[in-house]
């Protein structure tokens, strides 16, 4: 096992968060952060025939071409002396991030906070790695938005 910080970006706002956070410990611990975006085409949710445009979206190269560019947006967002391993796998994220957790000192993932029914519906990656990596792993929850601090009501005093 090397000193490498392993995290899982997907282009959401947690994940995005959690590269962040990845690099911060990178640059505490001075070691390089692996960014992995794990992709892969599900044609068990196609059933029966599908229009032009639905068989053109599923293109693989089209699709890699596009969380390439996912990969590279989160990648191009932080500015670091860190060495940053961007990898884009096809594959499950699951699957993909566990494999990359027997190599790594840290893997660290985002929570979207799906909810416990969707979790068991449709499993949660977080969770996986939890139970299943071989390192220590870090999950960091979707940020909350920023909210604009409340103005204080002024009101002239009694109205005679």
């Amino acid at each position: 096992m090397d000193q490498t910080v392993v995290v899982g970006v997907d282009g959401s706002p947690a994940s995005r968060a959690a590269f962040r956070w990845a690099v911060e410990e990178g640059e505490r611990r001075g070691c390089a952060v692996e960014v992995i975006h794990a992709w892969h085409v599900d044609h068990a949710l196609v059933i029966g025939p599908v229009s032009a445009s639905v068989a053109a979206a599923m293109d693989t190269g089209a699709l890699r071409d596009g969380h390439r560019a996912v990969l590279d947006e989160v990648v191009g967002e932080v500015e670091t002396d860190v060495e940053v391993r961007p990898a884009l796998v096809e594959g499950d994220a699951r699957d993909v991030l566990v494999k990359a957790s027997e190599h790594a000192a840290l893997l660290v993932v985002g929570s979207r906070g799906v909810g416990p029914i969707r979790e068991v519906l449709l499993g949660s990656v977080g969770s996986y790695c939890v139970h299943h990596a071989k390192c220590p792993v870090v999950v960091l929850r979707q940020p909350e938005p920023e909210r604009p601090e409340p103005k204080p009501v002024v009101t002239p005093g009694p109205l005679l």
